[in-house]
């Protein structure tokens, strides 16, 4: 099988490329010009590099030849900023998505697997853990354009025949993740803490979120792009809630001293609580996550600990 991963520059995509490399997948990158590729560096010769813009429909092309199987990993903006211009979130994800659409039909791609998001397509939950089947109302432009992506999707699968899968997602982390970012939790709280600096905190800390080591979500995407059954929606997180006071504690558990937290005042797009029902991807593709929470920060710990 050969696999396109957009975006598998980044620390999502290059943990899909450890593993569908490790099954013998033929696989390449598709990266915005100048994107450094350490994330991918210890597979050189073992994948395909590709630059381009993802809005440039000659770009994409060219790196589709011969590609059964497409991950689309890219975004442009995150939930947090997403709202400050619509617009653009709109133009650069779902009309760039379309054209790519169009390039993959032409090249006979046989499936897309598309990245979702758990966190925010459903809005504010009415119950806890949150089926697929819920209710979408997204708070958020980005939720919105997840979401129009997803009917796009349904919509080319009816029109060319065009697979698919959508991967709810809910909050990854572990290594290679960056932890200057403005988005993922643990790693950001992680590097602060081992730099003794402080850490805010949006509002009280009781905030609810649902979180999966990296490696977890690169075995269900993997088992994604082969499933031939008739869901393609599907929750991927652990299925267990944790207030970020309860990130903090596991943090400090980890490293063994007291963290300095500022609370601050909290976010309008932020829903108080998010956990994902698994049931669908457990039945359906015998997935369930493996690492454990402290497990997973130990190893976050011990990766942020390596990095010069």
């Amino acid at each position: 099988m050969k696999g396109l991963i957009l975006g598998g520059g980044g620390f999502i995509g290059s943990h899909i490329c450890d593993a569908l490399v490790a099954e013998g997948w033929e696989v390449g990158v598709f990266e915005r010009p100048f994107r450094l590729s350490d994330n991918v560096a210890h597979l050189k010769g073992r994948i395909s590099w590709f630059e381009g813009d993802f809005s440039n429909s000659s770009d994409i092309a060219s790196a589709l030849e011969g590609v059964d199987v497409v991950f689309h990993l890219i975004s442009t903006t995150i939930p947090k900023t997403s709202n400050e211009n619509p617009l653009y979130d709109l133009t650069s994800n779902v009309c760039a998505t379309l054209s790519f659409l169009n390039e993959a039909v032409r090249a006979g791609v046989t499936k897309v697997v598309f990245m979702s998001s758990g966190g925010t397509v459903y809005g504010i939950p009415a119950r806890i853990p949150i089926p697929e089947s819920h209710p979408t109302e997204p708070v958020c432009a980005y939720g919105i354009h997840k979401l129009a992506i997803e009917k796009y999707l349904a919509l080319y699968s009816r029109n060319y025949g065009l697979d698919y899968a959508v991967i709810r997602l809910s909050n990854p982390y572990g290594p290679r993740m960056n932890p200057l970012s403005a988005q993922g939790a643990i790693p950001v709280f992680m590097y602060r803490a081992l730099k003794g600096q402080t850490i805010e905190i949006w509002g009280d800390g009781s905030i609810v979120r649902d979180y999966l080591y990296i490696t977890d979500v690169a075995r269900a995407v993997c088992a994604l792009a082969t499933y031939s059954g008739g869901e393609k929606i599907f929750n991927i997180g652990s299925g267990v809630g944790m207030s970020l006071n309860d990130v903090l504690k596991g943090i400090e558990d980890v490293i063994g001293e007291k963290l300095d937290i500022r609370y601050t005042e909290s976010r309008k797009f932020d829903v108080p609580a998010n956990v994902l029902d698994i049931t669908r991807a457990m039945n359906e593709i015998a997935w369930t996550p493996q690492i454990a929470f402290k497990e997973g920060l130990r190893r976050t710990c011990d990766f942020l600990k390596a990095q010069p």
